[in-house]
């Protein structure tokens, strides 16, 4: 019986621990869907400050668009500058794209957890000076514990190309996910899978 209890809370602790991510809120425009095999091209942008989370959040979402994402790493160059809006909108335009998914950090909150340590020693009699003398009385400490917690917001946004505006938006917590590839992971499957149930996605 305590062996199938141990199991079932490290399955638990395991299935808890491969999904941390959450919908906290979404918008859809009502008369807008998106069929993926009628699509052309994709253009995928993590909006992050580290260029490797970036690049490794960007490969993650355009791997789920079956060969039509394209990553704003390897498209919007030097060639085009960043800042100038009309000139990157000119270019999607002409290359053809449908639409573009971004996905932006919002906010990162973090909890500390404090557990105090426990003091346990031998029985009060030790702590006379004979029984200190004879016996050598010792005192053990468990060292008091901090857990942290980290919280990451999420918004994702879908805009169509042609029609030049915003068609689906969401936002996301994943708890202590584990690395910016498994948070791309847990942010992606959690967003396609309400796009599906909200008959977004065809």
């Amino acid at each position: 019986m305590k062996k199938n209890l141990l199991l079932i809370v490290a399955l638990a602790a395991v299935f808890m621990s491969c999904n941390s991510t959450r919908i906290t809120k979404t918008w859809k425009d009502p008369e807008a869907s998106v069929s993926i095999d009628k699509l052309n091209k994709v253009l995928v942008v993590a909006l992050l400050k580290d260029e490797t989370s970036r690049r490794v959040a960007e490969d993650k979402m355009a791997a789920m668009l079956n060969g039509k994402g394209v990553v704003s790493y390897s498209y919007l160059t030097n060639e085009v500058s960043q800042k100038d809006e009309k000139a990157i909108q000119e270019k999607i335009k002409a290359d053809g794209f449908d639409g573009a998914v971004t996905l932006r950090l919002i906010d990162v909150e973090k909890d500390v957890d404090y557990t105090p340590g426990m003091i346990t020693s031998y029985p009060m009699y030790y702590r006379s000076f004979s029984g200190y003398y004879m016996r050598s009385w010792q005192m053990y400490a468990t060292p008091d514990r901090y857990t942290t917690t980290k919280t990451f917001t999420i918004e994702t946004n879908v805009y169509s190309i042609t029609k030049d505006k915003i068609i689906w938006s969401g936002l996301t917590e994943s708890t202590n996910p584990g690395g910016v590839g498994k948070l791309s992971n847990e942010v992606t499957n959690a967003v396609y899978k309400r796009m599906v149930k909200e008959g977004f996605i065809k």
